[in-house]
Parts: structure tokens; C-alpha cells; sequence
């Protein structure tokens, strides 16, 4: 998909985990929206969020085009669009994140309605941006800063013990999760974990024990391994139990 590259600056972000560069630069393009019954986020997602895809970030979320999805590396990401109708948008425009995959007409977001309502500089304008339908944006990839760490969930298709699936959750926005791998004790190597869609990994015959989990992170230019201290996945482990690590990344 063509766009074009308004400006670009480097910015040094300190994170408490993973110091890293990360590059924030604004497009342009355009913006749709969906809506749901409550307005809010599409539980059926491609990132496999489920219901936390529907209600996090207050229910400002996104579909993101093929190229920035990435094949569900973005998945978590975050970014700030702003709407370019100066007399209709707000200075500020809408942090929403990525949930989902989706494109139209010379699209690279398709909002939520309680996330494209957000555009509008007052509520009594959104109305005017929903007729339009679609409308020129300008964005940049932002951190989501939602004050927890890294999380993971064991997904409900998981089957004790023999497969194991992980949704990976609250990643940061600036960030891409690029891999994820076990520790295995017995042959003390790491074991991939396959990518099965957008946020979910899942591995056959999971190793015996407690596990460490390791995740590549990718910020602009720079990809790096960051892991637990602690095993985070217990022995016996169980479908829907959600877990926070130690790391956080921005």
C-alpha cells in the first residue's frame, strides 16, 4: 500500500527491561471504523484476544492493514492517529491498539466506533466523521503504557499436558513480539514456539516442569531476547490462566 512519509525523529526511550531505540515517525493515510453493539472491540479478533480484545484500552482499538500487521508481530501495537479535517478532528486524535486485521480502500486502520468517535474535536462532530465513513489520517507507533508487565494466558485449546497455546498480552504498543520459546531443562536448549495466528503460540509436547518462557523483541532496528528471571508457566499448568511476568517493554 503507497504512503508517504510526512517526518521522521529519533527519540531514545528508557525502558526498565529492555533498553532499546525506537523510532517515532508519522504517515499519512486513512481510517474506517466497525462497530459493535457496544461500540467497543471485536472479541473475535485475528490477534486471538478474545474478550480482552473487545475491552482493552477502554474499547479503542484497531484492524490494522497486511503491512502492518505483520503477520500478527504487531499484534498489542499502539498507535496515535489523528484526523488531518482541522476543522472536524481534535489536536490530539486517539491512541488505539491493534486486535485485529483488516483493510479497505486505501486503509491502514479500521477503528472501532468508540475509538473513530475519539477523532472528532467535539462529540457533536463525530457524527459528521461517521458519514464520511473514511477520512485522511495521520499516525505513528506509540507505547501503550498500560502499567503492568508482560503477560501471557494459557488459551482455552491448550490441552494439559500434551499441548500448549499462549496468548501473549500487554506487550508495550512500540514493540513487536517476533518469537517465542520454552526452556527445557533435560537438553537445557530453548524450543520455538510455532506462531499458530496474530498473538497465539503453541507448542506440542511442551516440556516436563516449571518453564521459562523467552520472547524476541523487535523496537525499529534492534531485536533482542528478553526473558523471566522465573520459570512463569507452572508444572501443571491450566487452560484460561493468565500470568504476568517480570518484563516490561515498552
Amino acid at each position: 500500500m503507497d504512503f508517504s512519509l510526512k517526518h521522521c525523529t529519533l527519540l531514545i526511550c528508557l525502558i526498565l527491561i529492555l533498553p532499546a531505540l525506537c523510532y517515532s515517525q508519522t504517515y499519512v493515510s486513512k481510517a474506517g471504523y466497525y462497530n459493535t453493539d457496544d461500540g467497543m472491540g471485536n472479541p473475535n479478533g485475528a490477534c486471538g484476544y478474545e474478550e480482552y480484545g473487545r475491552t482493552v484500552n477502554n474499547g479503542e482499538v484497531c484492524a490494522v492493514s497486511r503491512r502492518l500487521f505483520k503477520n500478527g508481530a504487531s499484534c498489542g501495537g499502539c498507535y496515535q492517529v489523528r484526523c488531518r479535517n482541522k476543522g472536524l478532528c481534535s489536536q490530539e486524535g486517539v491512541k488505539v491498539m491493534a486486535t485485529d486485521y483488516g483493510e479497505g480502500h486505501g486503509t491502514d486502520f479500521i477503528l472501532s466506533y468508540r475509538g473513530f468517535a475519539k477523532l472528532a474535536k467535539q462529540s457533536s462532530m463525530a457524527q459528521v466523521l461517521f458519514a464520511k465513513g473514511t477520512v485522511d489520517v495521520e499516525y505513528r507507533r506509540v507505547s501503550c503504557r498500560f502499567g503492568s508487565n508482560l503477560m501471557v494466558k494459557i488459551h482455552e485449546r491448550s490441552k494439559y499436558p500434551n499441548y500448549l497455546s499462549l496468548v501473549v498480552m500487554n506487550q508495550g504498543g512500540a514493540s513487536d513480539i517476533l518469537a517465542l520459546e520454552v526452556y527445557e531443562e533435560e537438553t537445557s536448549s530453548w524450543i520455538s514456539m510455532r506462531r499458530a495466528y496474530g498473538a497465539v503460540f503453541d507448542l506440542s509436547n511442551p516440556p516436563d516442569g516449571d518453564l521459562q518462557v523467552r520472547f524476541l523483541i523487535s523496537a525499529a532496528a534492534e531485536s533482542k531476547w528478553v526473558q523471566s528471571e522465573r520459570a512463569i508457566i507452572p508444572a501443571e499448568w491450566s487452560v484460561g490462566e493468565t500470568i504476568e511476568t517480570d518484563i516490561q517493554v515498552s
